[in-house]
C-alpha cells in the first residue's frame, strides 16, 4: 500500500555562479550549504545566472543568491527579471530594490539627502561638493565586487569624469577609516553583524558587538530601502573620528560570510530565511 503523499512543498530555483571566483571568499560553499538546509522546506534546484530566464517557468519562486556582478551577465539578468515580470514568479530579492541592485547611483542620491554616507558624485560640476583629500575613489555606477574601481589624484577626477560620460561614474573622497563592519538583515529583522578588524584584509571577518547606535545607523537605510522581503547587507566603516559611513546597500545577492558566525547564529538565520521565502510563495 502507497503511503499518503506528504504536504506539497514549494519549488525553488537558487540562482547561483558556483564556479565564481570571489576575492577572499568561497562563494559555492556558501551556496551549497544554503541549497542543502533550503532543501528541508522547499524542493530546490540551483541554475547559473544564464540559464534562469529559461528555468523560471517551472518554479513557484527564485532566490538570487552568489551569483557575481550582473554587469558580468546583464542581458541575460534583463531577461530573466523581464520573465519574472511575464510568469508573475516572485524573485528573492523583489526586484524593486533601491539599493546595489538599481546601480550605485544612490550614493549619489543619500549624499544629496544629508545621510551618514561616504560623500558622492557622479558629475564633474559637482566636484566642489566633496570635502578635499589627498586621493579620490572613482568606480562604476554599475560595478560590483571592486569591478573597475581605481584611486587617483585630485587633478585627475575631472577628467576621469569626462571621459566616461556624464553620470557613468561614481567619485568619492578616499577616507581614512579604522575598520569595516557590515550588518545583516532579513526583512527588516537585524540577524548579526561582522567587522574587519585590519582595513588591508576586508574579508578576514570577526562577531561584532553591535552597539544601540549601530543598529539604529543600519536600520535608518533598511528603512529607505523599503523592501517588504529580502537579504539586504548595510556596509559601513568606521571614520578615525569614531563615526559610520555607509559605504554599499547590498540588496540583489550579498555575500553572507555564514562561515564566519557561531552555529546558532548561522541556524538562527536560516529558519529566518525560510520564513521569509515561504511567506513570499504562498
Amino acid at each position: 500500500m502507497t503511503a499518503p503523499a506528504g504536504p506539497r512543498r514549494p519549488a525553488l530555483l537558487l540562482v547561483t555562479d558556483l564556479a565564481y571566483q570571489a576575492r577572499g571568499r568561497r562563494y559555492c560553499d556558501e551556496d551549497i550549504f544554503l541549497a542543502a538546509r533550503l532543501r528541508e522546506a522547499f524542493d530546490v534546484a540551483l541554475c547559473h545566472p544564464r540559464d534562469a530566464a529559461a528555468l523560471l517557468g517551472r518554479f513557484e519562486l527564485a532566490l538570487v543568491r552568489n551569483s557575481g556582478p550582473v554587469l558580468h551577465y546583464r542581458e541575460a539578468y534583463d531577461a530573466f527579471r523581464g520573465r519574472a515580470v511575464e510568469l508573475g514568479v516572485p524573485v528573492y530579492n523583489p526586484l524593486d530594490g533601491r539599493g546595489d541592485m538599481a546601480g550605485k547611483g544612490y550614493l549619489v542620491e543619500l549624499s544629496r539627502g544629508g545621510f551618514p554616507v561616504i560623500p558622492t558624485v557622479d558629475r564633474a560640476a559637482d566636484l566642489g561638493l566633496l570635502p578635499g583629500a589627498g586621493a579620490y575613489v572613482v568606480k562604476p555606477k554599475l560595478g560590483a565586487d571592486s569591478v573597475g574601481l581605481r584611486f587617483v589624484g585630485p587633478a585627475e577626477v575631472a577628467g576621469e569624469l569626462e571621459k566616461e560620460g556624464e553620470g557613468v561614474l561614481l567619485v568619492q573622497p578616499r577616507v581614512d577609516f579604522r575598520y569595516e563592519v557590515s550588518f545583516y538583515f532579513v526583512d527588516h529583522d537585524f540577524q548579526y553583524a561582522l567587522y574587519a578588524p585590519d582595513p588591508e584584509r576586508r574579508w578576514v571577518l570577526e562577531p561584532y558587538a553591535v552597539s544601540a547606535e549601530d543598529l539604529a545607523f543600519a536600520r535608518r537605510f533598511i528603512a529607505w530601502n523599503s523592501l517588504d522581503h529580502g537579504i539586504q547587507r548595510v556596509d559601513a566603516c568606521r571614520t578615525a573620528e569614531g563615526d559610520l559611513l555607509l559605504v554599499e546597500l547590498e540588496d540583489l545577492n550579498p555575500y553572507l560570510s555564514l562561515d564566519r558566525v557561531d552555529e546558532d547564529v548561522r541556524d538562527a538565520f536560516v529558519a529566518r530565511l525560510k520564513r521569509s521565502l515561504a511567506a513570499l510563495a504562498s
